[in-house]
């Protein structure tokens, strides 16, 4: 297979998953120990491309911190900044230069398989089309930008967003591409979409209206997997345990026990009497226990301290936060530095049994889910026997008081305390 490089598009401000972006990009939030972007690097690299170039904008310099120039990843990365959000056409473009005749370009924000981007790199190398663009079946088309391909799977032309019963067929834009450097001259053709941005997928309809070939691939469903609302989190990170190579490095001490695969990293300790299910993930200095359930599909993050009699399920929990004992964190993600008191609780189930709402962007969005808990923001602080309704979200730096209910959303930089009234009489003989 020919070497090409790739171009990484991380520049998105990621609106959709606050607060959890308010101070990292979308593309470094950790799932099962590593970014989502650097799963990204790891894809391409087991297919042989090593040289990336990441165009970047919000919070760009927190993804070079993490990621340097490459050689700690074994790959060679070029940055290039978007001087503002103005569209994947608009991010190609300015890598014209960098490029050879023809490159790779994913989307940084997605999950995807070695084998769906090799695929999509043999279909370019052997047809040698202006394009190649993989695609997936979804079961929201209209969620998504719709292909409509022919026999010989050519595409047709892309509509996004269809209404509902009107999509041509099932099989969304994956944001996987192969392309000759022909995509050049057709995004500078391009005119603003509806959202005021360069669109990619415009340039593509240019390509097919002026005879060029844009071949597809198309990929399995369980090979790619789109990160859009804050509980999509939850699933990724599924998807991402359930392909790790799972290891045991920290201290497990006799009485606790790991049931199917586990990682328990570097300097991390599983006490005496904790129960852990995998798949799971156990990050490097956190200490867990003992006496306390982690149930499948949760990932800690570093120096995480999971309480005595604390149980965790399906979640996410970030770098230094501390879970105290007699707590229970189900379908949730924390972020980092919060510090839960002892006897929190994060309801997940409504008593209706129906699908759990959340504020997305302002509006309320329904999940899907039947289980889906809370998402807390940086450096959040809840007292003891704090309660938290399903489906809520608390901005950065926030407070909720002791025996405090939480029933909506909290901004960040608040505080929630529950009103007492005090009658205190002296005793009588």
């Amino acid at each position: 297979m020919k070497l090409m490089k790739a171009v990484i598009l991380a520049a998105g401000e990621g609106v959709r998953l606050l607060p959890i972006t308010s101070n990292r990009p979308k593309h470094l939030i950790s799932l099962g120990g590593k970014p989502i972007l650097e799963h990204c690097l790891d894809a391409l690299k087991a297919c042989g491309v090593t040289e990336v170039i990441l165009v970047t904008h919000y919070l760009g310099d927190h993804i070079r911190q993490h990621f340097g120039d490459g050689s700690r990843f074994d790959m060679k990365i070029q940055y290039v900044e978007q001087p503002a959000v103005m569209g994947t056409g608009n991010a190609v473009s300015l890598v014209e230069k960098l490029v050879g005749s023809e490159f790779v370009v994913v989307y940084g924000d997605l999950l995807f398989s070695s084998q769906g981007l090799a695929n999509t790199i043999q279909k370019y190398v052997r047809d040698k089309p202006a394009g190649v663009m993989a695609v997936v079946p979804v079961e929201r088309p209209e969620s998504y930008g719709i292909t409509e391909i022919d026999n010989e799977d050519n595409l047709k032309r892309i509509i996004e967003k269809p209404t509902p019963g009107q999509a041509p067929s099932n099989l969304a834009n994956a944001g996987l591409y192969v392309f000759s450097k022909k995509i050049f001259s057709e995004i500078g053709k391009t005119k603003k979409s509806v959202r005021g941005e360069w669109e990619l997928t415009d340039a593509l309809s240019l390509l097919v209206s002026h005879g060029q070939s844009v071949k597809i691939v198309r990929l399995q469903k369980d090979d790619w997997f789109d990160i859009g609302k804050p509980w999509d989190l939850l699933d990724a990170n599924s998807w991402v345990l359930k392909r790790k190579d799972h290891h045991v490095k920290g201290v497990v001490e006799n009485g606790a026990h790991l049931i199917g695969s586990v990682t328990v990293e570097n300097s991390a300790r599983i006490r005496s009497g904790a129960y852990i299910e995998g798949p799971a993930f156990i990050g490097e200095g956190s200490d867990v226990g003992p006496n306390c359930y982690i149930r499948p599909f949760t990932s800690l993050g570093k120096n995480v301290r999971i309480g005595n009699a604390v149980e965790i399920k399906n979640s996410i929990i970030m770098d230094n936060t501390h879970v105290g004992h007699l707590s229970y964190v189900g379908d949730s993600v924390l972020c980092t530095h919060c510090n839960l008191g002892a006897g929190t609780i994060t309801a997940n189930y409504r008593m209706d049994g129906k699908s759990v709402k959340m504020v997305v962007k302002d509006k309320v969005a329904d999940s899907g889910r039947r289980k889906l808990g809370v998402i807390l923001g940086d450096n959040v602080k809840t007292g003891i026997n704090a309660l938290f309704m399903p489906g809520v979200k608390v901005g950065n730096d926030s407070w909720v008081g002791p025996n405090f209910t939480l029933y909506r959303d909290l901004p960040s930089q608040s505080m929630a305390m529950a009103k007492q009234h005090e009658d205190i009489n002296e005793k009588k003989a």
